[in-house]
């Protein structure tokens, strides 16, 4: 949903999205990446647009966060706080970049952890939360007030026009507060058979994102083990601390083996330093563990059916910037 935004803004996408190694082409929307890049890509943001509150205008435009199993939660539970309990449960399926928890404190209920380094981020993420709660509850809800933690932030008149409700900036904690009677409001979709396969399915995904995770763990591992030619299933299974066995039967389940794991992550490594890079081939086999440069063209050849040097020369005429 960035991606579409920031094009519709008239930003250059590829300068941003390159500034965390991304090509300039909507994400693949079945991975999950990790969020350290989040500083660098905002930044880059903020210095293609000229604009300080450009993570907050960007999700002014965001579309609301339709036809997931959060929103099918929401719906399928008996209220308003029944849905939103569940979906915190469940929130790693939007984000693992913050940690919501509910509170009730007299008349308020207190949305917390609305908290991030990047304020770009924070804001435009809060735009997101904002418009899936009215969502859900047909435009019912309505903040109090939200609160950051940073003390500088966008101007009064647009953080009314944007999240429509006040913002208090250098707060104790980061949060949305709302009125606590929204959380007894019923819901008028309530299904309990639904809620249980909505239930169901969250928790396949839930154990999809693990299973996701553990081979990004893997993959990161198998980086380092290259470039010391050492790329075994038992030198993997040695770093994260299982047996060989174990290793293989892991990633059976997770529809895979070592073998499909090791040319996966080469022919990734591969595309990427040779369409983005400068890097001399020699420094490329080592990288991706090959031997030898014959060895290194016939996988290359069979993965994309082009020489390194042919995809190489193809790829940066396409994005001479790169």
């Amino acid at each position: 949903m960035t991606y579409q935004a920031m094009s519709k803004a008239g930003l250059d996408c590829a300068a941003i999205f390159a500034s965390v190694g991304m090509p300039d082409e909507p994400p693949d929307q079945s991975l999950r990446r990790i969020n350290s890049p989040q500083r660098r890509f905002w930044a880059a943001a903020e210095q293609v647009s000229g604009d300080t509150d450009i993570g907050l205008r960007i999700g002014s435009m965001l579309p609301a966060w339709r036809g997931q199993v959060l929103e099918y939660l929401f719906l399928s539970s008996p209220t308003f706080g029944a849905g939103l309990e569940r979906a915190l449960r469940y929130s790693r399926l939007m984000t693992d970049a913050m940690q919501l928890q509910l509170r009730v404190e007299g008349d308020r209920a207190i949305l917390s952890g609305l908290s991030h380094p990047v304020r770009h981020y924070l804001e435009c993420a809060t735009c997101i939360i904002l418009r899936f709660l009215r969502q859900v509850s047909d435009g019912d809800f309505q903040p109090h007030h939200i609160q950051f933690e940073y003390t500088e932030g966008a101007s009064t008149a647009l953080y009314d026009s944007v999240y429509r409700c006040p913002v208090v900036l250098g707060a104790e904690e980061g949060a949305v507060v709302f009125p606590a009677a929204l959380l007894d409001r019923p819901s008028p979709a309530a299904e309990p058979e639904l809620l249980a396969v909505h239930e169901k399915l969250a928790l396949q995904k839930m154990a999809d994102l693990a299973r996701q995770d553990f081979l990004l763990t893997l993959e990161r591992e198998l980086g380092s083990l290259l470039e010391q030619g050492d790329a075994s299933v038992d030198a993997l299974a040695a770093r994260v601390g299982c047996k060989p066995r174990a290793l293989r039967a892991e990633l059976d389940e997770a529809g895979t083996s070592f073998k499909q794991l090791l040319s996966g992550y080469r022919e990734r490594l591969s595309r990427r330093l040779l369409a983005r890079t400068q890097e001399p081939i020699d420094q490329i086999l080592y990288l991706t563990g090959f031997s030898e440069p014959a060895a290194f063209t016939r996988a290359f050849k069979r993965w994309t059916g082009e020489t390194p040097s042919a995809y190489r020369k193809r790829k940066q005429s396409e994005n001479p910037d790169s």
